[in-house]
């Protein structure tokens, strides 16, 4: 059960990753819902909470994610995408972008309106649209009769229909309209993303010209990296205009391709995401997403039809895990990729995505082995530590 976000509460001794490095034995205050300076004195209705052997790190951001709980953020009714929200929150995600998937326009028009609503209650922190505007040779898990391409009329609507809420849209660039389509999106605010491509190297470089800033799971629905014909791939990792984002769950990518782009771009370069569906947090059995039904066996989502991978079941405390434990990768850099880059991205970082006074006090605590054992979202308990 959540706590009341007024007050004062202390966390101590525990390791407090901050944007300046790792405080050991550290001492965080938190009062009325934001990260306040640390006092001698906390006052004498401050809750203190002996977090030795922890450690203490900045609430997860997740800006590409499809639902959980059972969920979908595409289709589910207000009381279901927010029923995917406290799942991902209560597996550390304090911060999550809803993305929906390719539909009719009418649809998604209608779509964007009814999610936009629930970013303006707080419970959500923006809208992603994936697709429909990609190309039908990388669809992956997208309904190929409704894919189109990217018109800048009807991206503009789609965007308009969000109401300042739109965060991303993912476009296969090298499609008609697909250039103008990015430079539209830039000059409303608004993240122009590669993927589900078919592009060339030098297609891809000329999207980064116009814009693009991400490389929407980066891999996965677009071209294998080449030694003659590099691909997109090659272009999105060696510019330092484009976020990668990396999905961590063993399935989507080989370790060792993970620790290439993650080495390559450098930790302030990715961005780890989920692309959960409904299953994450829920289990194995037979979902939709958007039109086409999908088969969840041994937390492996692939399409009924065709059996490509369909989303994933991953939450972003089991990535953060595995990040640290499987790719040996240092916390601190774990931390920027799951937290502050993707904060930065959406606009995010003056209220979220580290720990400094002043912000939002979302935060995650994890024990010595980084399993999660505590979530705070605006000073109030997600899940209250449980500590022996």
């Amino acid at each position: 059960m959540a706590t009341s976000a007024a007050g004062t509460t202390v966390l101590t001794g525990a390791r407090v990753v901050l944007p300046t490095g790792t405080a050991e034995g550290g001492r965080l205050t938190v009062r009325d819902g934001r990260i306040a300076e640390n006092a001698p004195e906390a006052g004498p209705d401050a809750r203190t909470v002996d977090l030795t052997g922890h450690w203490v790190v900045p609430g997860f951001v997740d800006m590409h994610n499809h639902g959980g709980g059972g969920a979908s953020f595409t289709s589910g009714t207000v009381d279901e995408v927010l029923t995917g929200v406290r799942t991902h929150r209560e597996h550390g995600t304090t911060t999550v972008v809803a993305s929906t998937v390719t539909g009719e326009m009418d649809f998604l028009v209608r779509r964007a309106g009814e999610l936009s609503e629930i970013v303006e209650q707080g419970d959500l922190a923006g809208i992603h649209f994936e697709g429909p505007f990609i190309s039908p040779c990388r669809k992956g898990a997208h309904s190929e009769e409704l894919l189109r391409d990217p018109d800048p009329a009807e991206v503009r609507k789609l965007v308009d229909a969000a109401r300042g809420t739109a965060k991303m849209v993912t476009l296969a660039t090298e499609l008609p309209g697909g250039i103008d389509s990015v430079r539209l999106l830039a000059e409303h605010g608004v993240i122009a993303a590669i993927g589900h491509t078919d592009a060339t190297y030098e297609q891809t470089v000329e999207a980064i010209d116009a814009g693009a800033t991400v490389a929407t799971h980066l891999y996965n629905a677009m071209p294998a990296l080449g030694h003659r014909v590099p691909g997109p791939i090659a272009a999105l990792l060696e510019d330092e205009r484009i976020t990668v984002e990396l999905i961590d769950d063993g399935t989507h990518l080989h370790p060792a391709a993970f620790q290439f782009a993650y080495h390559h771009a450098g930790a302030g370069r990715v961005a780890l995401i989920t692309d959960a569906m409904d299953a994450a947090g829920f289990g194995d059995g037979r979902y939709q997403l958007g039109p086409l039904a999908v088969e969840v066996r041994d937390g492996v989502a692939r399409l009924v039809e065709g059996g490509s991978i369909a989303g994933s079941t991953l939450t972003l405390d089991t990535a953060f895990r595995r990040a640290v434990t499987v790719d040996r990768l240092p916390v601190e850099d774990v931390v920027r990729s799951i937290s502050a880059n993707p904060a930065r991205l959406l606009g995010l970082y003056d209220r979220v995505g580290s720990l400094e006074p002043g912000k939002d006090a979302d935060l995650v605590v994890l024990d010595a082995d980084f399993t999660l054992k505590g979530v705070m979202r605006r000073g109030e308990w997600v899940v209250e530590p449980k500590l022996d």
